[in-house]
């Protein structure tokens, strides 16, 4: 019983020693965390202020390391959390080809923005070389990358719409200055019998890292409708005969194939089109036949074809 009395109080000493070094470490590092100190700390910089004439490199530093002056505290702040300061672009100076922030101005950007208790006794270099290009701009027109497939007698009625139709570039002029056209991502539909409307990204070609786009993403749609089909004739008019003779073509009429919407069709007539033959296309050659063109027909139509491409002719001497 005795033995059992004298273990409790050993263990309630070992309880209250453990207790008293562990508040005498915390009022020693409190105590040393109170006095001021000189250590370094990584500052990450926070570019703002650029100029509509410049954009900023992907070169560009992002850290900066400094010498400070302050409290224990204040370490363990910066030791724990990245502290982020503004450098302002709009106060480089272009010297030698480099767009440069001088000592005493980073150092005064700097300054400014830590705390009151906190003094900058040093950096990691006598300058800032900040990256920047002087900036072109462009405006591409946007082209879809389309694979339509419709149904039986349905067709797209005229072209596609991009929304924006265009997008603006800026970037150095050494990467912009080729660019002609933007493509959209691929874009398949099938089995299509109704309008359509889809939001599809930009492909943007490679090598442009110091280009900026104003969009990434436009919408694509197009109006489809149901056609018929029609055959009209028409007749063949002979141009550049030769003088003293006439041609004479065999047939000396054509028909030719129509496709349009149902109400469409019903306003067209075989005066509409206008078909031509050619004589001097053949150059003196002995071919007895000669190519058919189309050289007029409807508007608001969607296709319209030759039943022949060809037609025999005679000369005839007046």
């Amino acid at each position: 019983m005795f033995k059992k009395v004298l273990q409790g109080l050993n263990q309630k000493k070992v309880k209250v020693f453990s207790l008293f070094l562990v508040c005498s470490f915390l009022a020693w590092f409190l105590s040393n965390l109170s006095e001021t100190y000189e250590s370094r700390a990584n500052l990450t910089l926070n570019y703002r202020n650029l100029p509509d004439s410049l954009l900023l490199g992907k070169n560009s530093e992002n850290v900066i390391e400094t010498k400070l002056r302050t409290s224990g505290f204040q370490f363990l702040f910066y030791n724990f959390f990245k502290k982020r300061v503004d450098v302002d672009v709009s106060q480089v100076e272009y010297q030698n080809g480099q767009y440069i922030l001088t000592d005493a101005a980073l150092r005064k950007q700097i300054d400014v923005q830590l705390s009151q208790n906190i003094s900058l006794l040093d950096l990691d270099r006598n300058r800032l070389v900040v990256d920047l290009y002087q900036v072109a701009s462009k405006e591409i027109p946007i082209r879809a990358n389309l694979g339509l497939q419709f149904q039986q007698n349905f067709i797209m009625d005229g072209v596609p719409q991009i929304t924006p139709d265009h997008v603006m570039v800026k970037g150095p002029e050494s990467e912009i200055d080729t660019l002609t056209e933007i493509l959209t991502e691929p874009l398949q539909l099938t089995n299509l019998a109704a309008d359509f409307s889809r939001d599809v990204a930009l492909v943007f070609p490679k090598g442009l890292d110091n280009s900026i786009f104003s969009v990434k993403r436009v919408n694509v749609s197009g109006k489809v409708v149901k056609f018929s089909e029609k055959v009209f004739e028409t007749s063949i008019t002979v141009v550049n005969s030769p003088e003293g003779y006439q041609v004479k073509t065999f047939p000396n009429a054509v028909t030719v194939l129509c496709k349009a919407t149902v109400e469409r069709l019903k306003s067209i007539s075989s005066s509409d089109f206008e078909v031509e033959a050619d004589y001097a296309q053949l150059s003196g050659t002995n071919n007895n036949t000669l190519l058919l063109t189309i050289t007029r027909k409807p508007e608001n139509v969607y296709d319209v074809r030759l039943s022949e491409k060809t037609v025999n002719f005679v000369l005839e001497q007046q």
